[in-house]
């Protein structure tokens, strides 16, 4: 069949039923993006694309389905390295389409080139170059198939000047490949330790999210009577009312699980690859059980055992596997020491909420006093731990949410609870600044009748503060987002506080800027919530608003308590030696 190149592109982006682009318009692009509309693709153009490959994560994220992002060669492109890492590093299937410049100057060093293949190599999952016209299906096809397959990015880097040709082309067939579903052996052996387990615990990671798995593993943690844990910054991977949930491990985390995972002595981690933020020590307890025998599965076999020694691994697909090991279960599975577990999940989980209930500050290490001067300078003004609190009661039970990276967002970790998946957009542990806001506005793409909010602090939130300039227009669906305000850097600051002797370089924020007076300016609401009930209100009030189309910014004050540092285990007190003396600085030279 005769087509344009960049009828033989569309009409594959069709076949996969991708229907939003997020980016930033160009002219490499112009030839594709033409026929979008009469495709039925939607082009998102966003502020910055790093941004806009964050929106493309959280649609994605939010409701399965792919999305792409596209943008002009060169400087275009190469803004979307951090959001194409952070969705990588969240298991995020997406297309990332590069215009590259035209092949006859290519390495001549003309106007916005650079060698976008060599940027986005350790990003990626797949990666490939179209190498002839007549083989742009081809080429596009395999890297969406491959982004599905790794459930990550996967990039194809076109050629400007292979748009606008005529080729004779057969559109190519889509090829789905069957998940593994583990080996029979390592099952067997996995459904065996499980059947003797007198403290059985699952942990549940991404992958249960992603396999549809959480009525599956909610059905074996009922059959054992095991509590199930959540991976750092997947709160969504267990239904919160359940009795045998016990919360996310890592940062700021459930004290519960953390207790609970420590008495185990056989672990089922469920989707997920032990990554260091859901097994490092939380509120002083190294919880991580070091004698029980761990059972790891996975989708990609070299994950398995790279974190943490393991029992028993399984190359599989998180629904697949709890499905078969339930089946193999003994009839005797999880009888022993039952009740006595019973009792023990649910007096943890009561002591943990009542616990939580109660933590109004963050506390100084000994010898530091800065949460204390914190709370006597601002004395009528929330604490993090308030806010979060006044979040909680206005937080609808169906929302989506997203938090951006930073000390007050992540204070707030043990907060939430979800019953379903797709619920909970967390940055990941790429740990980029300016995920909350972006990320939620994607999600509200693809679900348009779900209340969505954001979280960010101020200083992550000025990173993308920027889309506000964008988000305002008609065909944009309405967002509430949630700026914690106390003029810092609070993560940065708080290891100044401990390690540093109170040397605060580049934490501070300028106190004269008012995010909801430029959302404003946007033409958007903008709100300065003072209190817990004004901020429960502003809240209310922000998603009935967003309900008739209309997006709230609000500003929530709050004094400048900082919460534990991220990595206790990567700090430590510097010592000097030969000294610095700024008499030793020499002015440069210039001819």
């Amino acid at each position: 069949m005769k087509m344009t190149t960049e009828e033989a592109f569309v009409k594959t982006l069709q076949m996969h039923g991708i229907q939003h682009a997020f980016g930033i318009i160009g002219s490499a692009m112009m030839p594709i993006s033409d026929i979008f509309g009469k495709a039925g693709i939607t082009f998102w153009d966003c502020a910055h694309e790093g941004s806009g490959g964050m929106m493309a994560d959280g649609y994605t994220r939010a409701t399965g389905k792919m999305s792409m992002m596209i943008a002009q060669n060169g400087p275009g492109i190469t803004n979307f390295v951090t959001a194409v890492k952070t969705a990588y590093w969240n298991h995020t299937p997406l297309l990332l389409v590069t215009p590259q410049a035209a092949n006859k100057t290519m390495g001549q060093g003309g106007f916005q080139e650079v060698e976008q293949m060599a940027a986005f190599k350790d990003m990626v999952c797949y990666q490939e170059e179209v190498r002839d016209p007549t083989r742009m299906a081809e080429v596009l096809n395999r890297v969406i198939l491959n982004a599905k397959r790794y459930s990550a990015p996967a990039q194809i880097n076109v050629p400007r000047d292979y748009f606008t040709q005529v080729i004779d082309i057969e559109l190519p067939k889509i090829v789905d490949f069957e998940r593994p579903s583990g080996g029979e052996e390592a099952l067997d052996e996995a459904a065996k330790l499980l059947s003797e387990a007198k403290f059985p615990v699952i942990l549940n990671g991404a992958g249960v999210i992603l396999a549809g798995a959480i009525p599956a593993t909610a059905e074996l943690a009922e059959r054992l009577d095991a509590p199930v844990c959540c991976g750092y910054q997947h709160n969504d991977a267990f239904p919160g009312s359940h009795p045998l949930h016990a919360g996310p491990l890592g940062y700021n985390g459930s004290k519960a699980g953390m207790e609970l995972i420590s008495k185990a002595d056989v672990v089922l981690a469920l989707g997920t690859r032990l990554n260091p933020f859901s097994t490092l020590p939380g509120y002083g307890i190294d919880y991580w059980p070091k004698d029980a025998k761990i059972i790891q599965v996975d989708v990609k076999p070299e994950r398995i055992g790279l974190t943490k020694p393991v029992a028993v691994g399984i190359v599989g697909d998180a629904k697949k596997v709890a499905k078969t090991i339930l089946a193999k279960l003994s009839d005797t599975a999880g009888d022993a020491d039952r009740e006595e577990r019973k009792a023990t999940i649910a007096k943890t989980k009561s002591a943990w909420a009542q616990e939580l209930s109660s933590m109004d500050h963050e506390q100084d290490d000994p010898g530091t006093t800065w949460n204390e001067r914190a709370r006597g300078a601002k004395p009528d003004w929330m604490s993090p731990r308030m806010a979060w609190r006044a979040i909680q009661a206005a937080l609808p039970k169906e929302a989506i949410i997203s938090s951006d990276i930073g000390n007050n967002c992540a204070i707030g970790n043990a907060y939430p609870s979800f019953e379903e998946g797709r619920k909970y957009l967390a940055p990941g542990l790429f740990g980029p600044c300016g995920y909350g806001l972006p990320a939620v506005v994607g999600a509200k793409i693809g679900c348009p009748d779900t209340p969505v909010v954001g979280f960010s602090g101020d200083g992550a939130f000025g990173i993308a503060v920027n889309e506000l300039t964008a988000i305002g227009r008609g065909e944009w669906p309405a967002v509430t987002h949630v700026v914690f305000r106390n003029y810092q850097w609070g993560a940065e600051k708080r290891n100044s506080t401990l390690w540093f002797d109170d040397n605060f370089v580049g934490t501070e924020l300028d106190e004269q800027v008012s995010y909801a007076g430029i959302a404003k300016a946007c033409g958007l609401k903008g709100v300065v919530a003072r209190t817990m009930d004004e901020l429960t209100d502003a809240l209310d009030q922000a998603i009935k608003d967003q309900k008739a189309g209309t997006t709230t910014l609000i500003e929530a004050m709050i004094n400048q308590e900082l919460g534990e540092p991220f990595r206790r285990d990567a700090m430590k007190k510097p010592v000097a030696v030969a000294g610095i003396d700024p008499a030793d600085m020499r002015e440069q030279q210039v001819d």
